[in-house]
């Protein structure tokens, strides 16, 4: 349980990552464009983790929110990374998120 929650830490830290990684590599984006969506796009995402998802979330939601909840952040993660150009990371990112938010729920239940 340790090493799924561990996993799952490191693909929250891997989406905003990649958010950030797509605001700054807008294209054809003004510079301040670019670094206001590269800070406040994972900014964002955070703080809907922290209010919703999150294990200790100030608003917390039943298991079946929070399964789609995860399942969205990461699928857009996964978007902008293929929107990035990032295609096999992206695609890569995907797989692994999926498996790991439908491992993660069965094995809470």
């Amino acid at each position: 349980m340790i090493l799924i929650d561990l996993i799952f830490f490191l693909l929250e830290l891997c989406a905003l990552a990649a958010f950030c990684y797509w605001g700054f590599h807008l294209k054809g984006a003004e510079h301040w464009v670019r670094a206001l969506t590269g800070i406040g796009s994972p900014v964002l995402v955070a703080v809907l983790w922290g209010t919703f998802i999150a294990p200790k979330a100030s608003i917390p939601v039943s298991a079946s929110i929070r399964f789609v909840l995860q399942l969205i952040v990461f699928g857009s993660a996964a978007a902008v990374l293929y929107l990035s150009g990032q295609h096999k990371l992206a695609t890569l990112f995907l797989l692994v998120a999926i498996v790991e938010v439908v491992l993660s729920r069965a094995l809470k239940r």
